[in-house]
């Protein structure tokens, strides 16, 4: 009996998505994406205060921008697509990298909330391509588990785990520490 053929999809099929229903695009297949509950939006809301505070008190040049926000990446084996996420926070050094659409090339630091439907593609298709496409630093902040699990992939290294009552630094932001005792979720 044969396989049934299995459906390519493209940035097209990404952007004709019914309104309000939002997805990523990984090599060539869809996965939808379900609306985050209220510890995935605090974490990310603590986080993203964090770091755009950072920016803001050392003058930095870079930018944070959190969900929804398209990030386009290449993926080098199926060089006929295009790879469409939505990281729950970009941090992108390289202003040039942004447009209208998005983030064109990989973000310095991203940061995904692990949601109960996400666990497989945070901590591995995500990190296999964040990792191929020069991510410089990627934190999977799990509020369920109450970890972070952070790969400094500019070092290789990773991951360094770490629960949600430390203090972490950042390895590609000097200076900067985020308390996470402080997050309430």
């Amino acid at each position: 009996m044969p396989l049934p053929e299995e459906h390519t999809y493209t940035i097209d099929d990404i952007y004709n998505l019914p309104k309000g229903r939002r997805a990523e695009l990984i090599g060539g297949q869809i996965y939808n994406m379900a609306p985050p509950g209220t510890a995935h939006q605090r974490t990310l809301s603590f986080l993203y205060l964090e770091i755009g505070t950072y920016i803001r008190d050392t003058n930095g040049i870079c930018e944070v921008i959190p969900a929804p926000f398209a990030v386009f990446l290449h993926n080098e084996e199926e060089s006929d697509l295009s790879n469409y996420l939505e990281p729950d926070i970009s941090v992108i050094f390289d202003p040039e990298k942004i447009d209208d659409k998005g983030c064109h090339g990989a973000p310095d630091w991203i940061i995904e909330i692990v949601s109960p439907g996400s666990k497989r593609l945070d901590y591995y298709t995500k990190l296999a391509l964040y990792r191929a496409n020069g991510v410089r630093e990627y934190w999977i902040v799990d509020p369920l588990k109450k970890t972070i699990a952070i790969y400094d992939m500019e070092h290789d290294g990773g991951p360094v785990l770490h629960s949600l009552s430390d203090t972490v630094k950042v390895n590609i932001c000097d200076g900067l520490e985020i308390d996470f005792s402080r997050l309430h979720i």
